[in-house]
């Protein structure tokens, strides 16, 4: 699963960064076209009964609809906050293509975090957030998928094209988006949390493997993933070609490092999600997908945004837009 284009920085290294896909490479098609308003969201649907009663961020749906069959497969509205930013290209016939440009998360009704990278080069008008996907070529889904026009994109005023240290960016929605059993959002960290050793998932439609073997997914994927101490994800990535001057970056935290278990291209902007102490089922944004050495070596873990690093400028650049930290804060 991870996003990326990429570069060559020696004879046999490889480095992965995130970067428009069409999803013809996904699975020889488009996102589908057909826009849900938030009117369809009210579609009548039988709530199982212990995630009816569920108020606030942070909630997963472990259990609410077991539809999917196959090996790392999330459920259908299991990870609410999930969403894909896409790229709204018209064609020669004035017809819309829907080009996948990264995964994001919700974090308030009409916000969205996600990796500057991902949306840097793109013109904000061109910019649309669909929430509560699932299946990328089906419109035939329990509760349909939502699509909301961008209005801002916030990128970090120290992000770095070229070592992307601070790649986080907000998103603002034209209009908000009305919650649902599969449109929710996920809860922020204050920024002293240390996420060391815990075991965390991760989301996205990227692909399954680096190279041509590899494959984009149809269906969302999580991937369970520990995470890993700043200062040997560092000796890590020494070892694995970057070379003994290498520094990790305070921007970035590690996840992962066991062979088949990791991102990859296409998952870039995607939230790493780790359990709130204490609460059975509910959820912290620990990271955002960044960059990786290849998909799924052994040792080499995928590196990913720090939000506890980058929570004070989330919270400042809310502030100034006059935003309600509640749905966010668990």
């Amino acid at each position: 699963m991870a996003a990326k284009s990429i570069l060559l920085v020696s004879c046999v290294l490889v480095i992965q960064v995130h970067g428009q896909l069409s999803l013809n490479d996904l699975i020889n098609g488009n996102f589908t076209s057909q826009k849900q308003k938030d009117d369809d969201a009210t579609t009548q649907v039988l709530i199982p009964e212990s995630t009816a009663s569920r108020k606030g961020c942070g909630w997963r749906n472990q259990a609410g609809f077991t539809i999917s069959t196959e090996q790392n497969e999330a459920e259908f509205g299991e990870f609410p906050w999930m969403v894909a930013i896409l790229s709204v290209e018209e064609t020669s016939d004035n017809d819309a293509i829907f080009l996948y440009a990264c995964g994001g998360s919700l974090i308030g009704s009409n916000i969205v975090l996600t990796a500057a990278n991902c949306v840097v080069n793109h013109e904000v008008q061109k910019l649309m957030v669909r929430a509560g996907e699932w299946d990328t070529q089906s419109t035939d889904e329990i509760l349909p998928h939502v699509d909301k026009w961008v209005t801002e994109k916030i990128i970090h005023e120290n992000y770095d094209r070229n070592t992307l240290h601070n790649d986080v960016a907000l998103l603002i929605l034209e209009e908000s988006l009305r919650w649902a059993e599969n449109i929710g959002p996920i809860c922020l960290p204050e920024p002293n949390i240390n996420f060391d050793g815990s075991r965390c998932l991760v989301t996205g439609w990227g692909k399954d493997k680096l190279g041509r073997e590899g494959r984009y997914q149809v269906i969302l994927k999580s991937i369970a993933l520990q995470v890993v101490p700043h200062s040997s994800c560092e000796d890590q990535l020494r070892q694995a070609g970057l070379g003994v001057n290498f520094n990790l970056h305070e921007s970035f935290l590690c996840a992962g490092g066991k062979i088949g278990k990791d991102t990859c291209r296409g998952d870039g902007g995607s939230p790493l999600v780790c359990p709130i102490p204490g609460v059975e089922g509910r959820y912290y944004q620990a990271g955002i997908v960044a960059w990786g050495i290849g998909c799924g070596a052994q040792n080499v873990p995928g590196v990913y945004t720090s939000i506890p690093q980058a929570r004070q400028w989330i919270s400042d650049k809310l502030i100034a837009r006059g935003t309600n930290f509640s749905e966010f804060t668990p």
